[in-house]
């Protein structure tokens, strides 16, 4: 009604667009006869805020320009000045005219502006998602678009919440202080949440209507609940149906095949679906219904009506009429156009028979992208033929089968002539160059695209999500440009934490850890932004302390590409750790256990098996310095030495570090000590502990296996095991107290990390709550474990700044201290669920709830439900 008033109100001005100032005689202008006059001045009134030259010109009228009086120039110059949608009242006249000139004057009132806004009916958290959205900024003129397009913005956002019957008012209310200002006020009403009740199909002859529903992805029933007393001897677990009733009643009249059919076609068993209606949703749903029945040979189909209507101010009915057409087949499968590949190589890629249903789609998966398994395009391009087609033409169609003419473009090959790089305003160009396998002068390969993609991703360094390829062909030159897009996220991290280290009460941790750190431009400053930063090298310091009572000191220093030519991996590690025991009373030490070491490791990537394995070589110093410190190792005084060799032989080929979707990681770890026992002069029968130990011997092995499965968009199925023991070479030497296993709680070290135990988490279950005990020697920890866990992720944000997933878990696992007592299944149970949260200044952080099924050996209950926190990646 507004819109109409004022489209009104500018006709009526145009045509009495000119008046005569009450110092002008009406005499002075004949109506009937337009005189020509040269504008001799042209004043602006009413302004408060806008400029007055600048309306003179977006109006059009210049001084000097002659018009006629009436004529078209007043017009056009109104017209004008109201386009702009700053003004709410425009009027020319002339305020007086001496022969031929005329001085003219704009008398105008201003739109007014926006000095606030103010939510009515809405949320805090709702107001700051609303805020983001609309188009409103303080200060600005406020035109009838701005409101509208603001009720419409709230109206959309509670629209895609469900809010399907929401009225949302928006009114200007004056300012009393600040002249022609107002604040508008928007009011909402949401009403109620509109759910859809059911979604009713006509003409599913083919098809129940439960599995078309199940094509609709995004729209779904609201799920009613009921276990009817009658069916509970069938063990079946029903959801309540439209009419209960009445299904009651047929309950007991149909067979168990009539009964699971009428619940296909009545109950809705998809309790995650979304049951809101969002029309945009619902359009794409339509397109996957189409889609299905396509898949099923029935080309033909469409949707011949679909009716939303409500039923109550709560609910909402879909009424879907389908027409499937007739199921179609394949015949003849012709190649035309290939000259490079005969037709039986293509014909056995695409991998389709004579008398399969139709399914054009299936046809253009493997033609183009298949991501379960090979594709016509990818036998071409990863040869360099990048400008190569394929078109599937349908010539001939005969009752129910169909011929098909796949009409090939090979074209030529494509060569790689420049590669570069955009959006690496951090790390060095050569730390990405040397990870791209599409080099100049290279052939053109889709494989090795995608390679580089996923190297790209690994390094830690660029949001996973954006690391895009982009090829520029020249099809004159044969030759393609690929230029790599790339966006920096925050790599390093710096650790604050603090917790309660058991016996040691409350210890504090202090790290930094630079991902991408640059040693040689640590002396030019003018490259610190604002660290030496961008050569991928990594650089880790770490300080844990609550005192006198224990301290722990680590320095790491890495490099991935060891001279720069090739992934030859460097690595140097320091450590140094002590812990006390304190009297409680006097605070005096009457014990300790001091530990340092030292390891260098070298690396290298392989290409065989394939070019997914590393294999990394290290050597290990630790000294252990036990004095007073109790029997829980088997002595209480004495030095431990450790020397070791380090192997590990691992297979990585998973598409990003963060949050993971396909692939796998292999890892076999084997660390072995010089076989001492066969050159030592003592008498392994009758020497104490403290001798036995001065040279530790042992060899270690443990095989780490993570699978990740994309189920569904982001749904990942994540299964992981992990095996591991240790022995002697001799059976006089025997294993001694350090690198044993201990099991339970939430994978962190606690407090006798300081021993070299290697600790493996399994949730639902206390902190090394599992660790059987050599009662004859006085030694804790396994000799042996095994745990498998099964998790299923989804994310909730992939924001680089923020990646958070939630996950459920089972898991299982065990520990023992000979190698006689194992036994694989023999487990200790749980389940629950858990949050990851990465953020790069802190690294990832975990919270899970895990409920143990089993009780431990010396328990008298389960264990039941319990509460982790976890920080950094667990390795197991």
């Amino acid at each position: 009604m507004r819109i109409a008033k004022r489209a009104f109100g500018i006709v009526m001005m145009v045509i009495l667009t000119f008046k005569v100032g009450a110092q002008i005689s009406q005499s002075n202008i004949n109506y009937g006869n337009p005189k020509e006059y040269e504008i001799a001045d042209i004043a602006v009134t009413g302004t408060a805020y806008l400029d007055q030259t600048a309306l003179v010109s977006l109006s059009g009228l210049r001084v000097g320009d002659k018009i006629k009086v009436p004529g078209e120039e007043i017009s056009t110059a109104i017209k004008k000045l109201w386009k702009q949608g700053i003004i709410g009242n425009v009027e020319i006249f002339a305020s007086k005219i001496e022969g031929n000139k005329i001085w003219l004057t704009i008398e105008l009132t201003e739109r007014p502006r926006l000095t606030k806004f103010i939510f009515e009916g809405v949320s805090k958290t709702q107001i700051g998602e609303l805020e983001d959205k609309i188009d409103l900024v303080k200060g600005k003129v406020l035109t009838d678009a701005i409101e509208k397009n603001t009720e419409l913005t709230v109206k959309k956002y509670y629209v895609a919440k469900g809010f399907l019957n929401v009225d949302v008012n928006v009114t200007q209310q004056r300012d009393t202080i600040l002249r022609n200002s107002v604040a508008l006020n928007i009011a909402v009403d949401k009403g109620k949440k509109v759910k859809i009740r059911n979604i009713n199909f006509d003409g599913n002859e083919h098809f129940s209507s439960s599995k078309l529903r199940k094509q609709l992805k995004s729209t779904g029933e609201a799920p009613r609940f009921l276990v009817h007393k009658d069916l509970l001897a069938r063990g079946l677990n029903l959801l309540r149906p439209k009419n209960a009733k009445e299904f009651v009643t047929k309950s007991h009249e149909m067979s168990k095949q009539d009964l699971k059919e009428y619940l296909s076609q009545h109950v809705n068993v998809n309790i995650f679906k979304s049951n809101k209606f969002i029309e945009s949703d619902f359009e794409d749903d339509k397109v996957s219904l189409i889609t299905f029945y396509n898949s099923k040979g029935y080309r033909d189909a469409e949707i011949l009506t679909d009716t939303v209507y409500g039923i109550g101010d709560k609910h909402l009915n879909i009424d879907i009429s389908v027409d499937p057409g007739n199921k179609y087949y394949f015949r003849e499968v012709k190649w035309a156009g290939n000259y490079i590949h005969d037709d039986e190589t293509l014909d056995r890629i695409l991998g389709i028979s004579k008398g399969d249903v139709y399914d054009l789609e299936l046809v253009n998966k493997k033609l183009n992208f298949n991501p379960n398994g090979p594709d016509i395009s990818s036998l071409y391009m990863d040869n360099g033929y990048l400008f190569f087609s394929v078109t599937p033409v349908e010539v001939g169609i005969e009752n129910d089968s169909i011929d098909l003419e796949m009409r090939v473009y090979e074209g030529a090959q494509a060569t790689i002539d420049k590669v570069y790089v955009t959006g690496n305003d951090r790390t060095n160009d050569h730390v990405i160059m040397r990870e791209i396998r599409t080099l100049p002068g290279q052939k053109f390969s889709r494989a090795e695209l995608i390679r580089t993609q996923r190297e790209l991703a690994q390094l830690g360094y660029f949001d996973p999500e954006k690391v895009n390829p982009v090829p520029i062909p020249n099809p004159v030159n044969e030759t393609v440009d690929i230029e790599w897009s790339v966006e920096e996220r925050p790599s390093d991290q710096v650790q604050l934490s603090g917790g309660w280290g058991g016996a040691f009460g409350f210890v504090g941790t202090v790290g930094l850890q630079f991902n991408n750190f640059s040693l040689k431009n640590i002396p030019h400053f003018e490259k610190w932004r604002p660290l030496p930063i961008g050569d991928g090298q990594k650089l880790a310091l770490s300080i844990q302390a609550n005192g006198r009572r224990f301290q722990s000191y680590n320095l790491s220093f890495s490099e991935p590409w060891l001279g720069g030519r090739k992934p030859n991996s460097f690595g140097v590690n320091f450590n140094y750790s002590v812990q006390r025991n304190l009297n409680i009373r006097t605070n005096e030490i009457f014990g300790s256990l001091k530990v340092a070491g030292m390891t260098v490791s070298l690396g290298r990537r392989v290409k065989w098996p394939d070019d997914f394995f590393t294999v990394s070589n290290s050597i290990s110093f630790l000294q252990y310095n036990l004095f007073n410190f109790g029997r829980s190792l088997g002595f209480d005084s004495g030095v431990s030495n450790s020397f070791t060799f380090n192997t590990t032989i691992a297979r990585n080929s998973v598409d990003q570090p963060m949050y993971p979707r396909q692939g796998s990681q292999v890892s076999l770890a084997v660390a072995m000590t010089p076989p001492y026992s066969l050159w030592r002069d003592i008498d392994y029968a009758t020497a104490d502990n403290a001798t036995l130990y001065k040279l530790l011997e042992y060899h270690k092995w443990n095989l780490d296996f993570k699978y990740y499965l994309k189920l569904a968009g982001n749904l990942v199925l994540a299964p992981r095991v992990h095996f591991g023991f240790i022995g002697s070479y001799t059976s006089k030497a025997g294993i001694g107290p350090f690198e044993r296993f201990q099991l339970g709680g939430d994978g962190l070290t606690g407090q006798n990390f300081l021993l070299g135990t290697d600790v493996i988490g399994l949730r639902g279950y206390e902190n090394n709550s599992i660790v059987p005990r050599d009662v004859e020697a006085g030694i804790d920890g396994g000799v042996a474990f095994n745990k498998f866990v099964m998790e299923l992720r989804y994310p909730v944000s992939l924001n680089p700044s923020a990646t958070i997933y939630v996950q459920a878990f089972a898991e299982s696992g065990n520990n023992w201290n000979n190698y006689q007592d194992f036994n694989p299944y023999e487990q200790f149970r749980s389940a629950g669920l858990g949050v990851r949260i990465f953020m790069p200044a802190f690294g990832l952080l975990g919270l899970d709830w895990g409920y143990g099924f089993d009780t431990l050996p010396g328990q008298l209950e389960r264990s039941g439900p319990q509460f982790h926190f976890s920080i950094g990646q667990q390795i197991r």
